[in-house]
C-alpha cells in the first residue's frame, strides 16, 4: 500500500548529502568516504522500497558496511522469517505495519535490542517485550468529499461506520496490510464481541477498493462520500498539486478513538543474523536521529517518531492525534485475517 514513487524518490536522491554532511559537522561540503567493510547486511524491507534504500544507502556512505535490500510486504516477509527460522538469511527486518512485527516477535525470532537504541525511541512506539523499535507511524484518517459530506455528517467515531446510516458512504481497502492493522487496533481495543460486531457492519456498509490512494480518487471524484485510509496518502497528493484529493478534507477522529490509531512500522534484529553487531548498528541508524531526519526530510511524509526528531511541519502535529494507547505488540495480524475471511473481507 505505497503511494505513487515520485512522492518518495527525494528520500533516495536526499541520502548521500544527508549522511556526507551529518559527518562533516556542517561545516565542509565534502567529507572522505567511509572504510570499505567486506560485511554485507541483507534488510528485509516492507517499508516503502525507497525509504528502506534510502536508509540502506545513507547507513553504508556513513559505516562502509554494504546492505542487500530485499523488498516485499509485511506479511509475506514476516511469514518467511517465520519459515526460514534459524535458516534467515535476514538480518533486519522493517515493515509499513506492527501486527507483522508482533507476529515474528511471538515466534521468538527477533534479537533484543539494544539498550542505546531503545532509548531512542518513546516506549509507545516500540515492542513491549523490547525486541523492535518504531522507525515511522502513519495515522489512520477519514478522507471525505466536502462537498458532499459536512463537518456536522462525519462519523464522531470509527466504530459509527458500522451504523446501518453509513451504508455505501465510504470505502475501505481490506485486502491491504493497512486496514488489517486498523481491524487489529478495534478488536485490541474495544474487544473481540464488539470488535467482531463492528467488523460485520463494515462489511455489510462499505464499498470495496484496491488501495488507499483508489479510496482517495474515489471520494475525489464522488463515486463515495469517505473512505478510511492512512494520512500521508492525501497529505503526499496535495504535495503533488492535489490532482486526486482537491475535492477532499480529512478528519482525524482523536479522542483516544481506535479510529484514531497510529500505525507503527517497526524494525528489529533478526535472531539468525550472521552479523549480530552490525545488524543492531543499522537498526540504531534507522530509528536514531540520522535516519529519522532522512524521513522527515523526505516526500514520504509518514511521522518520524525516534531520534528526538520532529515530523514533516506539513503534518498535523504528532502530539495533536490524541492516539489510543496500544501495546503494539499485542496487536493480532493472523487471528484479524481470520475474522475478515469469516465475514467475507478476504
Amino acid at each position: 500500500m505505497r503511494p505513487a514513487r515520485r512522492h518518495l524518490i527525494a528520500a533516495a536522491a536526499a541520502v548521500a548529502a544527508l549522511s556526507l554532511t551529518a559527518a562533516c559537522g556542517g561545516g565542509a561540503s565534502t567529507t572522505a568516504a567511509a572504510p570499505a567493510s567486506d560485511t554485507a547486511l541483507v534488510l528485509y524491507n516492507a517499508q516503502h522500497e525507497e525509504v528502506g534504500q534510502a536508509w540502506a544507502d545513507a547507513f553504508t556512505a556513513k559505516t562502509g558496511v554494504k546492505v542487500e535490500v530485499r523488498n516485499g510486504s509485511d506479511f509475506e516477509l514476516a511469514n518467511q522469517i517465520v519459515a526460514e527460522g534459524a535458516a534467515s538469511p535476514a538480518d533486519v527486518f522493517i515493515t509499513e505495519n506492527s501486527p507483522a512485527m508482533s507476529l515474528v516477535s511471538s515466534k521468538d525470532l527477533f534479537a533484543p535490542v539494544d539498550a542505546a537504541t531503545k532509548a531512542q525511541v518513546p516506549a509507545q512506539y516500540s515492542s513491549s517485550k523490547g525486541d523492535w523499535v518504531g522507525v515511522a507511524a502513519r495515522s489512520t484518517v477519514f478522507v471525505y468529499n466536502s462537498a458532499t459530506l459536512t463537518d456536522a455528517q462525519l462519523p464522531a467515531s470509527i466504530m459509527d461506520l458500522a451504523k446501518p446510516e453509513w451504508k455505501d458512504k465510504f470505502g475501505i481497502s481490506p485486502s491491504g496490510a493497512d486496514f488489517q492493522a486498523i481491524v487489529s487496533a478495534v478488536y485490541l481495543t474495544q474487544g473481540d464481541a464488539a470488535g467482531a460486531a463492528w467488523l460485520q457492519g463494515i462489511k455489510d456498509n462499505a464499498k470495496i477498493y484496491r488501495g488507499n490512494s483508489t479510496i482517495m480518487k474515489a471520494a475525489n471524484a464522488g463515486e463515495v462520500p469517505g473512505g478510511v485510509i492512512y494520512h500521508y496518502y492525501w497529505y503526499g497528493d496535495q504535495a503533488d498539486g492535489g490532482a486526486n484529493s482537491a475535492a477532499t478534507k480529512l478528519e482525524f477522529f482523536g479522542n483516544q478513538d481506535p479510529g484514531a490509531f497510529l500505525s507503527v512500522s517497526g524494525g528489529g534484529v533478526v535472531k539468525a543474523s550472521k552479523h549480530p553487531a552490525e545488524a543492531q548498528q543499522l537498526l540504531a541508524f534507522m530509528s536514531g536521529a540520522e535516519g529519522q531526519k532522512i524521513l522527515s526530510d523526505s516526500t514520504a511524509l509518514e511521522y518520524s517518531v525516534g531520534g528526538g526528531v520532529a515530523p514533516n511541519p506539513k503534518l498535523k502535529p504528532l502530539a495533536e492525534l490524541d492516539a489510543p494507547n496500544v501495546d503494539l505488540n499485542a496487536l493480532n495480524g493472523p487471528k484479524v485475517v481470520a475474522e475478515m475471511q469469516r465475514v467475507g473481507l478476504l
